[in-house]
Formats: structure tokens, sequence, C-alpha cells
């Protein structure tokens, strides 16, 4: 389960994320989170590679949360 993000109540919650794995030249399989820029990972299986995403998407999270929290930034919303 994923940690909540800042301004969110200190409990687990659920994230449903779309995550394409593909097998490579060499047999391992690569996972990648299309959603969240630069979060991949591997594994030597299928099932490894999932489960070795998904700690891949925590620590994505946390590193967001925490860029969140610097002081004086502020979010805003573009609409195109």
């Amino acid at each position: 389960m994923a940690r909540c993000l800042a301004g969110e109540a200190e409990e687990d919650w659920n994230m449903k994320l779309h995550v394409v794995v593909e097998e490579d030249e060499a047999g391992y399989f690569a996972a990648e989170v299309p959603a969240l820029p630069g979060c991949l990972s591997q594994g030597k299986t299928r099932e490894e590679a999932i489960a070795n995403v998904k700690e891949a998407v925590e620590g994505w999270l946390e590193v967001m949360e925490a860029k969140q929290a610097v002081a004086g930034r502020r979010t805003i919303e573009v609409v195109v």
C-alpha cells in the first residue's frame, strides 16, 4: 500500500496504476509505470518484476512527498 501524501489522513490507502511489463533480450522482465516518470524496475520473473515495481512506486511517492514539503513551494493548476 502507498503512503499518504501531504495533507492526506495518516492511514494506508490503495492506488491503481497501469504497469507495462516486457521481457528483454536476456530473459529479464522490465516493469515501468508510465504515469510516474522514471518509475521502473526489473526482475528475473514477471512476478518478481511486479513486486519490485511496487517497491519502486512507494519510493517514487516518498520522494515526491518530500519534494512537496519544500518551504515556499506551491502547486497551481493550469487548464490547456
